[in-house]
């Protein structure tokens, strides 16, 4: 493949970030036992979804059940448990206790987290902005709401109980509320990837006086460094939405995207990009190994729907089915890379 406009090449360096390819992508995908079952493919819980946005908690928890997470769990508030039970087939509900209704209990809902098994968390799409919602998304990234559990010693920081705390993706109303918190990150223990488009990663960086003036522009060169600057600064893995997408690691390695596709530019793909990254964490992959994978897995389903339906009037529900599809062609190519060459012996 030649150089693009920006100047990369697929898997090679260029500037501070690297374009994603297939064979990159590929070497990502976690292994599948043939004698596994939904326990080894973990087990994900999504604190999603309000009265006004029930789409986007479904997204999520649909996104991550086709890309191969075991068990997936919609927390919601408990008044409204009965609206996502009856819309959910292979997806578990768990019902949060409610300060009046739609109004979660921040104390109540990490208490009731804590005690569902889970291997990683997606936090935000469509939950009701207000200060219960921020004060539980700042508890949960404070390490709170995970099971108390034995474990081996980790280099991961700690949450309840001096424990490892499970990974987590951080999306949408999230976002917002963390950028209403000035200094948040000083809090958080929680490993964390963070998901913003450009309005979401804007108010984010306005809060810090640090980043304030490093907004995102329109060349990849600018975008990989305001993603860069933020991952380091806030300790997160930072994915930085939009045509090419950037992800940046805290330690200053980024990647990029190759996708542009219009036919993504409607309500509900960036909730599938979060189910798609926390079904990967939960499957076992590193933030920053999950986040490009995502990221890629996410891009592939896109391009398939633009070659089925064109630029225009695709859905995001669309993208379900073509993630197990992607998902199987990047393990095809994996395959390839790894046959020995020459005769069989």
């Amino acid at each position: 493949m030649t150089a693009d406009r920006e100047g990369y090449r697929p898997g090679i360096e260029a500037g501070a970030a690297v374009l994603l390819d297939d064979t990159a992508a590929a070497a990502l995908v976690p292994e599948r036992p043939a004698r596994g079952h939904k326990g080894t493919f973990g087990r994900l819980l999504v604190l999603a979804g309000s009265l006004d946005h029930t789409g986007a908690a479904l997204l999520v928890a649909g996104a991550a059940t086709r890309t191969g997470a075991g068990l997936v769990t919609l927390a919601v508030p408990t008044s409204l448990q009965p609206v996502f039970a009856g819309r959910v087939l292979e997806v578990t509900t768990l019902g949060l206790p409610e300060r009046e209704p739609g109004i979660v209990d921040p104390s109540g809902a990490v208490a009731a987290l804590a005690r569902r098994p889970h291997e990683a968390l997606v936090v935000g799409p469509g939950l009701r902005a207000g200060p219960a919602t921020d004060e539980l998304v700042a508890r949960v990234l404070a390490g709170e709401g995970d099971r108390q559990r034995e474990a081996e010693p980790s280099a991961v920081p700690a949450g309840d109980g001096g424990q490892a705390a499970v990974p987590a993706v951080v999306d949408a109303e999230a976002l917002n509320g963390l950028a209403a918190r000035p200094g948040w990150w000083r809090e958080a223990v929680r490993p964390a990837i963070l998901t913003p488009h450009p309005g979401e990663f804007g108010r984010l960086a306005s809060a810090d006086p640090e980043l304030a003036g490093a907004l995102p522009a329109g060349r990849d060169t600018e975008r990989v460094a305001a993603a860069v600057g933020a991952a380091r600064r806030w300790g997160v893995v930072v994915v930085l939405k939009g045509a090419r997408t950037v992800i940046a690691s805290p330690d200053g390695a980024a990647a990029v995207a190759p996708f542009e596709n219009p036919a993504l530019a409607s309500a509900g793909t960036g909730d599938v990009l979060a189910g798609v990254i926390g079904a990967l964490l939960a499957q076992g992959l590193s933030p920053w190994n999950a986040a490009r994978l995502g990221v890629y897995l996410h891009g592939m389903a896109g391009e398939a729907v633009r070659e089925a339906l064109g630029d225009g009037g695709a859905i995001a529900s669309d993208l379900l089915v073509q993630l197990p599809m992607a998902r199987r062609r990047l393990v095809a190519i994996g395959e390839r890379a790894r046959r020995p060459l020459g005769f069989a012996t």
